[in-house]
């Protein structure tokens, strides 16, 4: 692509060249670049498809030239997460309004000959829907995607994230040049405050009070770091956006800039996600070519530039001091506040820390004003939020919607409904949601219709976090779940303070106690004042957000516990040693390869009989039920 020079009076031509050329191609094919259709082979579809169609003399261009005349059959680009992760690769063809799923290299020439040249539809490749066993043709007809609201995702998954100029096509940068040119930065702050914009990394803290903040210290130089150390397990969102629309997050950024004063800006992404460092690195040098970002950025009498820093992958540095302190070259460590980093941060100067998500929302409210973006969402959690849904559920993958949606309609709708621990769709299998992540809490059947907004969700003792939903069918035992998050936020516990560093450790170590047999109710007791203690003491919202799963567990969950400890049964029987080994006489023909094989001789019968097992003796090995070639022996009654 041509280096681009553009002053802010040329966005509008540069939009109207990238569209003209547009209009000379027919159809245009769009192949899912995201991590995870990457991790299933889409590259290798792209490189079949290019190769395929022009086999067949077919015109292609892999990149619109505004220089060429010439008219092209076919624009084929890659793109971000289309978020649909569970049907990749994906492949959408416009202006047919198809979208094709599981796509493999051996698709791509009868995707060519029959849809491409004859105009005809693959049926085999398009979704089937779980429920009707109807095929959809294109995205509007998949449920998972009708009932979204995308507008942070509304480009990821539609444009190639690697060309400026179609970003510039769908104003962008047209935000930033209004900020820039024609608001101050008191401005710029009511505005966002206007907009009731609120954190998406967490802690819903809102925006506009935070640059207002730093908008107001009288340091000559001032930072704004982006958020994109995404540490929760199975949250995607920002890598997502990084990936699929990262000229949105550096606009955000420069809007960011403008309200706070801030002259360079971090953009600070995990190591963990080379492609969404690899595009976001890609966009910065973009940006800088175009004069957006450098001395007098964008024309204006304002110096901004940004850098991009990977992190090490500490679950920590997601908390602002922690990550201040990383950039500089320490230890990733919080530090106790106030001062808070809008105030003291890199290297003593006013910081202001965005997540990705809250950066990406910018644009949308300086261009369309913060009225139209309040219509969506509630009074005190205005616009939507992304989130990563995943677990026992038939659709996964990356979704948007306002807030105000409730959990039904997330996991019923969108989602799909629940599936059973055969994987077969059964809505009464659904036990509850872990949302927040590790720092999160539980919900149950009885919170399916709470509003999931900031506020409503803290009344319930759950929170947004970054935006993970863990759904649960009846068999995930939530003694297990809790320990597992658990075992996450006490392995990333940095061990500044001793409440996380000791605390974390000894919970782990009562989970464990329960889950070997040898819990008591006492040891829940203790194992709640612990969770307390921890919450109240800890240094940094790490600490003071890791007991939330188990605590929220451990008070819906409460009879599920009990059984363990007084019982001591598991009741889904997913703990081993809660979980009574049975032989059933009518599949047991009596070979004794699992008498040989028991440990402790607890198993005993004639040859060419059904044996059976002393309970008492039984240490719940399960040696014998993998020795069993006639699956007569199973854990559970």
């Amino acid at each position: 692509m041509e280096t681009l020079k553009i002053a802010k009076n040329e966005l509008e031509n540069v939009a109207e060249a990238w569209n003209a050329a547009r209009s000379k191609i027919d159809r245009r094919v769009v192949i899912c670049a995201g991590t995870g259709c990457i991790a299933n082979g889409s590259l290798k579809v792209f490189d079949a498809l290019k190769k395929t169609a022009e086999g067949q003399n077919l015109s292609i261009a892999i990149e619109l030239d505004k220089h060429d005349a010439a008219h092209k059959n076919l624009l084929v680009t890659k793109s971000g997460c289309q978020g649909f992760c569970q049907v990749g690769p994906l492949l959408t063809i416009e202006p047919d309004g198809i979208c094709y799923t599981h796509v493999k290299v051996e698709d791509v020439a009868e995707i060519v000959e029959k849809t491409l040249k004859g105009g005809e539809v693959v049926d085999r490749l398009l979704y089937k829907d779980p429920v009707s066993g109807s095929h959809k043709k294109g995205k509007g007809e998949i449920t998972f995607y009708a009932k979204q609201d995308r507008k942070v995702l509304a480009a990821c998954g539609v444009i190639d994230p690697e060309d400026l100029r179609e970003y510039i096509s769908r104003d962008g940068y047209k935000a930033a040049r209004k900020a820039f040119f024609d608001m101050t930065p008191t401005q710029v702050c009511e505005e966002m405050k206007a907009s009731g914009l609120r954190g998406r990394g967490g802690a819903g803290f809102p925006t506009g009070r935070k640059w207002e903040l730093c908008l107001k210290q009288t340091e000559a130089v001032k930072y704004i770091i982006c958020n994109g150390d995404e540490g929760d397990p199975g949250a995607f969102m920002d890598r997502s956006v990084l990936e699929g629309n990262p000229h949105s997050v550096i606009e955000g950024m420069m809007i960011g800039a403008k309200a706070t004063g801030a002259t360079v800006g971090y953009v600070y992404v995990r190591a963990e996600y080379p492609l969404a460092v690899k595009r976001i690195r890609k966009a910065v040098e973009e940006a800088r070519e175009a004069g957006f970002l450098g001395k007098n950025a964008m024309g204006s009498d304002i110096d901004f530039d940004i850098l991009v820093m990977e992190g090490a992958g500490a679950f920590v540095c997601g908390e602002a001091s922690a990550m201040v302190s990383s950039i500089m070259g320490s230890r990733g460590m919080p530090r106790p506040k106030p001062p808070r980093t809008a105030e003291k941060g890199l290297w003593d100067k006013p910081t202001v820390v965005n997540n990705v998500e809250t950066l990406a929302q910018v644009p949308t409210i300086i261009l369309e004003g913060a009225a139209q973006y309040r219509k969506l969402g509630t009074e005190k959690s205005p616009g939507t939020k992304t989130y990563a849904l995943t677990g026992h559920v038939a659709n996964t993958g990356l979704i948007e919607v306002p807030f105000g949606t409730t959990l039904r309609h997330i996991v019923f709708d969108i989602g799909g409904g629940i599936l059973d621990k055969e994987g077969k769709p059964n809505n009464d299998a659904f036990k509850a949601v872990q949302i927040g992540g590790p720092s999160g809490g539980c919900l149950t059947r009885e919170h399916l219709d709470i509003p999931m907004d900031f506020d409503s969700l803290a009344s319930v003792g759950a929170m947004v976090g970054s935006g993970g939903l863990v759904v649960m069918n009846d068999s995930t035992c939530i003694v297990q779940m809790a320990r597992f998050f658990m075992q996450f936020t006490q392995h990333e516990s940095c061990g500044k303070c001793v409440p996380c560093r000791e605390g974390t450790k000894q919970l782990l170590s009562m989970l464990d106690d329960i889950i070997a047999g040898n819990g008591t109710l006492e040891t829940l007791d203790l194992m709640e004042e612990l969770c307390e203690n921890v919450i109240d003491s800890s240094l940094c919202g790490l600490g003071a957000s890791a007991p939330n799963p188990v605590l929220s567990m451990l008070r819906q969950f409460r009879s599920e516990w009990e059984a363990h400890v007084v019982n001591k049964v598991c009741p889904t029987g997913q703990c081993a040693a809660l979980t009574p080994i049975t032989i059933d006489p009518k599949a047991c023909i009596g070979c004794g390869m699992c008498a040989k094989k028991c440990p402790v001789g607890a198993i005993t019968g004639e040859k060419k009989s059904a044996h059976s097992i002393d309970a008492a003796k039984c240490i719940k090995c399960g040696a014998c039920v993998e020795t069993c070639k006639f699956h007569a022996i199973k854990r559970g009654a």
